[in-house]
């Protein structure tokens, strides 16, 4: 031992501290080497990542991420790959490309990267919901359970489209309420929304001015920003950064203040609940947990519960209300296209009866507007993260297992050899030369494949029955002395309209 240490010995101190370090260095660059290093022969080219350890992460424009996107795509390709820190990740562009990763692909690649809540609570990758679950039998049986309860309670009947209808003449009542005075519509079309799959998961609905739920829907807006950009991304790759004291400050707030909310809420259900009585979709779950009780293999727990509720409650507002908004913002930026469709429903509907989801094959250039409100807004630019189960192929391009993909569906919406005026409002895309509603192939808002969006029959049918019951009852317009709103989003991960006022005048 002594022989050992002796050569050292012999060198000052401060001589073997750097040699330690210089050693150290080298063997962790080493490591960082053999870990993103791309063996790999047809991989998807990309950027070279020159950082060691974070690859291009910095490099990446997280603000504009759709149109960082779009300038790689120039460069590298409809496939194309980044690396951040030693995580793969494949951008997937173009109706070709994207359709044989999420439809004929689909086995290999509807898996779900872990997402942040996970890591930081520690949740069984199994127990992540319905929208985050890994892709396993858990999911398939929670989606499977999802998708029958929610048709039980309406979903895709006719009596959830009088639901629909009825809360629609509440927001309206709300809109007259401003007596024709400049006001922002958001938190009455996100309350409204919200009320729809509040009343198949919760059996309630809330009024406009119920503080409390205004601060849950409120939580969802800054669980959104929370987790865009820089800073998430960097505890996603690298989840000890949670732990640190001041780096995770205030991104988990909004979401313990929203599980708070939803455990109160099934916690009273605990309370009421009779087998012979199922009330909403809580109950139901709560039948199967009792069903499953001792099966330490069953997929029905209550923190599934929880956390495919707060799915539920998430995915069934945000992106239906935010569209909505966005659909209002056209009809004041385009006052003749309100004009066409209010023409239409007038002749097809009258101004008395209230429209139903039959009127809808009559009035393509209502069911048109609708749709290019969706194409144009782009609410979700890239969807949710796929993660691929096992090693696959896709345009020619191998993937191995284990990288996490992101469809590009913004590349599909806005594709200018798909689109006349794929940068502008234009309901014509969707109308043959006949004035008839033409359906297209690159018009994928709710993504596709195993994991194409769960409430896409609900989100179809509030988008068409609430805009038209708008249109029917009010003019909308821009307040006067106020400049015209922007059509500029913000955000990037989630797109939202820029705040802006309108007047509602009763028609």
């Amino acid at each position: 031992m002594g022989l050992l240490s002796a050569p050292w010995s012999l060198l000052p101190s401060g001589t073997f501290l750097a040699m330690l370090a210089l050693f150290f260095t080298v063997f962790v660059l080493i490591l960082d080497f053999m870990k993103r290093r791309r063996s790999w022969s047809r991989y998807p080219p990309g950027p070279t990542s020159l950082l060691p350890f974070f690859g291009n992460i910095f490099e990446v424009d997280f603000n504009r991420f759709p149109e960082y996107c779009d300038r790689l795509r120039k460069t590298y390709g409809d496939v194309f790959s980044l690396q951040t820190c030693w995580e793969n990740v494949v951008i997937i562009n173009g109706l070709k490309s994207v359709k044989e990763g999420l439809i004929t692909k689909s086995d290999d690649t509807s898996d779900r990267p872990t997402e942040l809540l996970t890591k930081k609570y520690g949740f069984k990758e199994s127990n992540s919901g319905v929208v985050f679950a890994r892709y396993g039998q858990t999911w398939k049986d929670i989606r499977r359970f999802s998708l029958s309860t929610l048709r039980d309670f309406g979903l895709g009947k006719k009596s959830l489209a009088e639901r629909v209808t009825e809360e629609a003449g509440f927001l309206c009542s709300a809109f007259k309420s401003k007596g024709g005075c400049p006001f922002n519509p958001h938190l009455m079309i996100h309350n409204a929304v919200s009320n729809m799959i509040c009343s198949i998961v919760f059996g309630d609905r809330f009024k406009y001015d119920d503080n409390n739920f205004l601060k849950v829907l409120a939580g969802f807006e800054d669980l959104l920003k929370a987790n865009s950009g820089l800073r998430a991304e960097l505890m996603n790759v690298i989840p000890a950064l949670i732990y640190i004291p001041g780096v995770a400050s205030g991104l988990f707030r909004a979401q313990e203040n929203i599980f708070d909310f939803l455990r109160d809420i099934i916690t009273e259900h605990k309370k009421t609940y009779d087998p012979n009585m199922k009330r909403d979709f809580i109950d139901a779950f709560l039948e199967e947990v009792e069903k499953e009780k001792g099966d330490p293999n069953s997929s029905f727990c209550e923190l599934n519960l929880l956390l495919t509720v707060a799915d539920l409650f998430s995915a069934g507002t945000e992106t239906t209300s935010t569209t909505l908004r966005f659909g209002l913002l056209y009809m004041i930026l385009y006052p003749d296209i309100q004009t066409k469709v209010q023409e239409e429903i007038d002749q097809v509907i009258g101004r008395e009866r209230q429209p139903t989801m039959d009127d809808r094959a009559n009035m393509p250039y209502t069911n048109a507007v609708v749709h290019e409100i969706q194409r144009f807004s782009d609410i979700v630019p890239l969807g949710a993260p796929h993660k691929t189960s096992r090693d696959t192929e896709v345009n020619g391009f191998f993937i191995p297992k284990g990288t996490t993909l992101m469809f590009n569906l913004s590349s599909l919406l806005k594709d200018e050899s798909i689109w006349a005026r794929p940068y502008q409002f234009y309901p014509e895309h969707f109308l043959d030369a006949d004035g008839q509603f033409i359906k297209q192939d690159a018009f994928m808002p709710f993504s596709a494949g195993r994991r194409v969006c769960l409430g896409e029959q609900l989100a179809r049918m509030e988008l068409f029955l609430f805009f038209t019951i708008f249109l029917q009852q009010f003019t909308f317009s821009v307040p006067k002395k106020q400049p015209r709103p922007s059509e500029e989003p913000i955000g990037s991960i989630v797109r939202a309209p820029t705040p802006y006022q309108l007047c509602a005048d009763v028609r």
